[in-house]
């Protein structure tokens, strides 16, 4: 399996997060679309998988769709999708390395987030109430069990748990961009998503699924959904652009500018000096 170095990786980072910003809005809507779907999917893959393992085995089972949730970002990142959580750490190293403006950025969440959030609430909808995937038996109770922890959490709480969900979704990200063969790719998203999910922290594009399921099914209510909504995405804001993206913009960014000036004055410079 092969890896680039940070130095190289975070100028991957930079060069995706410029790129993330140039993509006409219909582009960025579609798949924003298709990112929040991906990742509600890897939440209902979540439910259906640890649902089903007996109670006295719940932490186990726990574990065991935690092991499954990173189909989501693993098609996000490779099948294509924009995910807001990424972008909170992509783009950002973009802003930090002077390429892109504070608008641009902030442009880019706002229609991320809204693509993620007809994606999520179209799985959570379709797949979770029409077909009722979430909404029977065992897999109500799961659903409510997950549902009721989140939204039970203070506003505080939800903010770290926010940031510690996105400081490991970043260096999934970062991971995957640093890749340089498929199966150093995958194991580079799996092993960090896999660990946010098992510790249980908050995603906001997870959530733009599983709260909206529990209202489709009566369980719980859309002022619910906004109070969470609110400090996990801080968190998440925090988490990928302050603990991922910040940290390696102090480290590297001062000496991508310095090979960026060095290669500007060896072509400035006369032939044969």
């Amino acid at each position: 399996m092969g890896f680039m170095n940070p130095e190289q990786v975070w100028r991957q980072t930079v060069e995706a997060g410029e790129k993330k910003v140039y993509l006409p809005i219909l582009n960025q809507l579609v798949l924003g679309f298709l990112g929040g779907a991906y990742i509600s999917i890897g939440f209902l893959l979540y439910i259906r998988v640890s649902a089903v393992v007996p109670a006295p085995w719940s932490d186990f089972g726990s574990i065991l769709g935690a092991a499954c949730f990173p189909l989501g970002l693993i098609l996000t990142l490779i099948a294509g999708g924009e995910l807001l959580t990424g972008n909170m750490m992509a783009v950002p190293a973009a802003y930090f390395s002077g390429r892109i403006g504070l608008r641009q950025l902030m442009g880019n969440w706002l229609v991320i987030t809204l693509g993620n959030f007809v994606g999520a609430l179209f799985i959570a909808y379709a797949f979770g109430h029409l077909v009722g995937l979430t909404e029977h038996g065992i897999y109500l109770d799961k659903l409510m069990k997950v549902v009721h922890a989140k939204i039970a959490e203070p506003f505080y709480v939800a903010i770290l748990s926010g940031i510690g969900c996105n400081w490991l979704v970043g260096l999934a990200v970062w991971l995957a961009y640093g890749a340089e063969e498929g199966i150093a790719k995958l194991v580079g998203i799996w092993l960090p998503t896999m660990a946010f999910v098992a510790i249980g922290f908050q995603h906001v594009v997870a959530n733009m699924f599983v709260i909206p399921a529990a209202i489709f099914a009566g369980q719980a209510t859309w002022m619910d959904y906004l109070s969470n909504f609110i400090p996990v995405y801080i968190g998440n804001a925090l988490g990928g652009t302050v603990f991922v993206a910040g940290m390696y913009a102090m480290v590297y960014r001062k000496s991508q500018s310095s090979m960026q000036a060095k290669s500007l004055e060896s072509k400035s410079a006369p032939y044969g000096k």
